[in-house]
């Protein structure tokens, strides 16, 4: 049967305002943009760190002994998965409480476990003003993990295995969120006034002290100090550690350029561009510094002196990689490979054996990277940075010690002395990374 064409055009005119309401209720992109790009940014910044956790192990990997290797990526790899579960049981609302402080800036509630946005989130649903949650934790859980590994290299080759997951379980779940929430959830830090954008002290130094009370109550390798003397033990594959810093320069792009929390405007996306230059710059700088530096004082170019230099410039334009200029940013970085070079052998003198250098490179350039803040932001200042960088520093260091105090009372932390000559490869796991090549 056919219709009557004046009828069908009648019928469309009728639906006109019906289709015109439904354009008009749709959401536009000045409305939606921020959230998208944000989620973006998140996203893309939380796959970049993810990659370091890849640099982390290559690093170690080449730079522990031979017979070792297995037990670092090991660890790199458990690490990494039990902060994801942990940072998702506890970490993540209690290092952004919101208004569940059980003491109000200082701890928030424990065990109040991330939930997701629902599948197919409409517009009208959504928190427009930010990102979405999936996004954050996933980003915010990159930090977290990267906060474990670099304890993970200062202690190892002579570290069992299960104590130091044990620990990773502690420093993920419950140590990192606590104090990051200081600063990062709203707490006691963030209104004092303390700055540290990207985690210089949050995540680097705090690392770093985890690693350094492990490394005094651990003790120093068999050998690695004899008769007033260092000994040096080489690493397995340079390398890999080449790579591994690679890997790490890349992924530091997405921790401090997704650090800047926000994409919508004009001016977010042309700062998260200022911090890629002004991160990269650091990096360079310290490179340069720690090639030139080992020269002049050992009349050769140590290769992981320059590997380490760069990342202690990356670790120190963490807290403030926005504000300064290419200079500010290459003069703070140079620093940070200097400090490489003259706190190596510093600690050696003192007998804290730190395989990887993780201390000088997170712990003391993270501390410079704090303090080189007020230089170049304003509302900052030398001494709430200092209180920041101390509080955190104690925090970390004192319950982190009682942790391993305790782990070394109840099951050991250390291997015996044969397991530690043969190699935690064998003695751990009872495999090789390279099983064709003799032990060394």
């Amino acid at each position: 049967m056919k219709l009557n064409k004046s009828l069908l055009v009648g019928a469309g005119l009728a639906l006109l305002p019906t289709f015109a309401l439904a354009q008009d209720a749709a959401p536009t992109f000045d409305e939606i943009g921020p959230y998208l790009m944000t989620t973006l940014l998140f996203l893309v910044g939380g796959f970049l760190v993810f990659w370091m956790a890849a640099g982390f192990a290559m690093l170690e990997a080449g730079l522990v002994r031979s017979k070792n290797v297995t037990t670092q990526l090991t660890k790199n790899i458990a690490l990494f998965s039990i902060a994801s579960i942990m940072y998702w049981l506890v970490g993540f609302n209690l290092m952004y409480p919101g208004d569940g402080w059980i003491v109000s800036g200082w701890v928030g509630g424990f065990f109040n476990i991330t939930s997701l946005e629902p599948v197919g989130l409409e517009a009208a649903d959504a928190a427009l003003d930010y990102a979405s949650v999936a996004s954050d934790f996933f980003f915010q859980l990159m930090f977290c993990a990267t906060t474990a590994s670099i304890v993970s290299g200062t202690l190892a080759e002579r570290i069992k295995l299960w104590p130091f997951l044990i620990f990773v379980v502690v420093l993920t779940g419950f140590i990192y969120p606590i104090e990051a929430s200081w600063q990062w959830g709203g707490g006691w830090l963030s209104e004092m006034g303390f700055s540290d954008f990207a985690g210089s002290t949050l995540v680097h130094a705090a690392g770093g002290f985890a690693a350094l009370a492990g490394a005094l109550i651990l003790g120093p390798r068999i050998g690695k100090y004899k008769d007033g003397r260092t000994i040096p033990m080489p690493g397995s594959n340079l390398t890999l550690a080449t790579l591994g810093t690679f890997i790490l320069w890349l992924g530091w792009f997405g921790f401090n350029g997704g650090s800047q929390l926000a994409a919508g405007t004009v001016g977010d996306i042309t700062d998260v561009g200022r911090i890629f230059a002004n991160t990269n710059m650091a990096a360079a700088a310290g490179s340069v510094v720690a090639l030139g530096l080992t020269q002049i004082m050992y009349k050769k170019v140590d290769l992981t002196m320059v590997l380490n230099g760069a990342l202690a410039g990356l670790v120190s334009i963490t807290a403030g990689p926005l504000d300064p200029s290419l200079f500010g940013a290459l003069w703070i970085g140079g620093i940070g490979g200097l400090i490489v070079v003259l706190v190596v052998p510093m600690l050696d003198k003192l007998k804290i054996d730190d395989v990887v250098g993780a201390i000088p490179v997170h712990l003391v350039a993270g501390f410079w990277g704090t303090m080189a803040v007020p230089f170049y932001t304003d509302g900052t200042s030398f001494v709430t940075q200092f209180i920041g960088f101390a509080a955190i520093g104690i925090f970390v260091f004192v319950v982190s010690a009682v942790v391993w105090v305790l782990l070394k009372s109840t099951m050991g932390i250390r291997v015996s002395q044969e397991a530690e000559i043969n190699g935690l490869d064998v003695s751990e796991l009872g495999m090789e990374a390279y099983p064709e090549f003799s032990k060394g």
